[in-house]
């Protein structure tokens, strides 16, 4: 939900349109200022610096489904909330949370407010809570953060397949190595197989 807060935030601008490259743009800078505001680097430079093969999970804390056991997908690891740890994120909520409320001010009071007036307004709501602004583009771009967690990927769930492969053999020599007996108790097909007996003595 968190980038929603802000697409929610900036969808009240007069000259906002999710369609155009301008808007598209005005985005990832806000989205830029706000993790440098947390983090000291850009989304771009979080995805970069973190994505990593060798880590568990490949560096992410948060995915789609990690809160249910999922596991970490392609689509994950070109996200930068997801390198965040929990400090950072409740930090990086909180700023968007207050910054929200200022929003459904400013609807509240009917003030028309464009993107070049939102990009100023944070400016100014990141100084009140002593954050650093983010005044460059940032050393790394998004296209060359994305390629680099990919390829990670590939490495990280290549080893993920063969670490499976190499515990579903272990299982077959396990079953392999057992009598197989006409006894049920020694023959795990004839157990599963087996019914209960639900008859009782009278």
């Amino acid at each position: 939900r968190f980038y929603q807060k802000i697409t929610d935030i900036y969808a009240t601008s007069i000259d906002y349109d999710p369609t155009q490259p301008q808007s598209i743009l005005f985005f990832q800078t806000v989205q830029n200022k706000l993790h440098w505001a947390i983090t000291g680097q850009t989304a771009a430079e979080i995805i970069h610096s973190r994505a990593d093969k060798t880590k568990p999970h490949m560096g992410l804390n948060t995915w789609k489904g990690s809160a249910h056991g999922g596991k970490p997908r392609k689509a994950d690891v070109g996200i930068a909330k997801n390198y965040l740890n929990a400090e950072e994120l409740a930090a990086l909520n909180n700023l968007v949370e207050q910054y929200l409320v200022f929003a459904q001010g400013q609807a509240m009071r009917r003030v028309a407010m464009d993107m070049g007036d939102w990009i100023a307004k944070l400016h100014g709501f990141l100084s009140i809570n002593d954050r650093d602004i983010l005044d460059h583009a940032g050393k790394i771009s998004h296209d060359m953060a994305v390629a680099h967690a990919e390829g990670q990927y590939e490495f990280f769930n290549l080893e993920r397949v063969r670490a499976a492969d190499v515990l579903e053999s272990d299982f077959d020599r396990a079953m392999a190595a057992l009598p197989m007996a006409s006894n049920t108790s020694l023959n795990p097909k004839k157990l599963l197989n087996t019914k209960p007996n639900t008859s009782r003595k009278k």
